[in-house]
């Protein structure tokens, strides 16, 4: 496997890449996701035009089998800057992870960890981040496409120094797979002080 780095417009020859990537992955649940490749090609321009984003592929024989971003928050979209500038946070100081992804026959190997630890290392090295945050979408513990063995991340994020900010929500409208168009979905926050 090849781990890439990957900075601003530096994306660019990846994001149908990762657009399909995220479709696929975010079909499973908690998301539920059914997007579109346009959809994801505009989202991902937010992180293209971002010059401190990040972007950690994973290739496997030059297919992207895994990705996870970052960037700051202040270069994030609204739902996700609001509820910190709401609470008095200093979006400033706040690097904001979007996403981890990765197909299933790849998970279990680390790749996971090194996410995350990549991401934060980066936030450390710009120098100018107090914290690391991320958002987890909410679903009930009784949805009807809840599988039975669904083991939620709370555990692995705590893992990772993450505390759940549940005071921090926003709402991100996208279609469920059983669903005939957008409906908004909470979401809450996680976040780690990285200050030394």
């Amino acid at each position: 496997m090849d781990l890439r780095l990957l900075h601003g417009a530096a994306i660019a020859p990846y994001i149908d890449d990762l657009a399909r990537l995220r479709i696929e992955v975010f079909r499973e649940f908690p998301y539920l996701y059914d997007g579109s490749l346009e959809y994801e090609a505009e989202y991902l321009q937010t992180y293209a035009r971002s010059p401190d984003s990040l972007f950690v592929l994973v290739l496997e024989e030059g297919q992207v089998v895994g990705a996870s971003t970052g960037l700051p928050l202040s270069d994030e979209i609204d739902e996700f800057k609001r509820p910190f500038a709401e609470a008095g946070w200093d979006v400033d100081r706040v690097f904001y992870y979007g996403e981890s992804v990765l197909l299933p026959q790849y998970r279990g190997h680390g790749l996971g960890v090194g996410f995350f630890a990549k991401r934060e290392g980066y936030a450390r090295r710009l120098g100018r981040f107090d914290f690391c945050a991320f958002a987890s979408v909410e679903r009930p513990l009784d949805h009807p496409r809840r599988p039975a063995d669904y083991e939620p991340l709370d555990a692995f994020w705590n893992h990772r120094g993450y505390s759940h900010h549940p005071e921090l929500r926003t709402e991100l409208s996208w279609q469920d797979l059983d669903e005939s168009g957008q409906s908004a979905k909470p979401m809450s926050f996680w976040v780690k002080d990285i200050r030394p």
